[in-house]
């Protein structure tokens, strides 16, 4: 019975690591949390990673960019090391269980996961062999497993880093156009300063195509949320700002053209409340009413 016990437990790690990488790499959209490692994992490393920047000197504001910029790509690899992790147990459990079909018989739990290992990266040393068809099947499946975890979160890496460039090359285009940091009022004064204000259409156009990208990739790869931008005194939550904040005031002070403002409006603020319900934004809600005051806007 220990023995089935095992075979049964290790069934459901190799299980639920491996929905979980369909969930989390494959399938394009926001997912449910629940029986999802990756989750709990980003959970836990985003409650202690800005506590660790407290450590840092408050003179020393670059060292603590630079760390919490690095919480991203440190979590892309602690996903992969969990995932390979959880694999090796539920492997190292099924074999362990079936120990007596070894040759040589193995001893302890340990030289299970050290076998499993060695079928999951394909090393093969040969000093550990399976004698039955049970474990030989089990040990293909080991190596299966550590082939398609490595080329399916090599290809999750490109597409990451390919819709960062992307998100940034649109954040660095409006920080040229709306100031460092920017913002709405700056996007509007220096098109009208510089007299490029019939260049506003198609830049909301431009900005329509990224609100809609920005929605599909950081639902469908939440982790995008935290690569910070390459460039001081801009984000990609700012731009998203930037470009309500002048579609807002384009809609409710100019009285004519204004057809491009209401569409990028209505995007960016579906943008913007779709991710803040994915990512539990306490507070942020546009049933709430103006973000500023009478005395505010008019001075803008």
């Amino acid at each position: 019975m220990d023995r089935i016990a095992l075979v049964i437990v290790g069934v459901l790690l190799i299980a639920i690591t491996f929905g979980d990488v369909f969930q989390s790499v494959i399938v394009p959209r926001s997912v449910g949390r629940r029986l999802r490692p990756s989750f709990y994992n980003s959970r836990a490393l985003w409650w202690m990673w800005p506590r660790l920047v407290l450590f840092i000197r408050r003179d020393d504001p670059y060292k603590r960019e630079n760390f919490l910029a690095a919480f991203a790509p440190f979590y892309l690899i602690a996903n992969i090391v969990l995932w390979s992790s959880l694999l090796l147990l539920g492997y190292g459990a099924i074999f362990y269980a079936l120990r007596s079909q070894m040759h040589p018989q193995l001893h302890s739990f340990g030289e299970a996961v050290y076998f499993a290992g060695t079928s999951f990266f394909t090393i093969g040393f040969g000093d550990f062999v399976g004698a039955t068809g049970f474990t030989r099947m089990f040990s293909l499946f080991a190596g299966a497993s550590g082939f398609s975890i490595v080329s399916i979160t090599t290809a999750y890496l490109f597409a990451i880093f390919g819709a960062f460039q992307t998100r940034e090359q649109f954040v660095v285009s409006i920080a040229a156009r709306a100031g460092s940091p920017p913002s709405g009022v700056a996007l509007l004064a220096i098109a009208g300063r510089t007299g490029i204000m019939r260049d506003l259409p198609a830049l909301m156009r431009g900005a329509e195509m990224w609100c809609a990208s920005l929605m599909e990739t950081h639902l469908a790869y939440p982790v995008l949320a935290y690569f910070r931008s390459s460039h001081d005194s801009q984000s990609w939550v700012g731009t998203l700002g930037t470009l309500l904040d002048a579609a807002t005031l384009l809609i409710t002070t100019v009285e004519n053209d204004v057809g491009e403002a209401t569409i990028l409006y209505n995007i960016a603020q579906h943008a913007a409340r779709d991710l803040a319900v994915y990512f539990r934004a306490h507070g942020v809600g546009f049933e709430n009413g103006p973000g500023i005051t009478r005395e505010e806007f008019t001075k803008a």
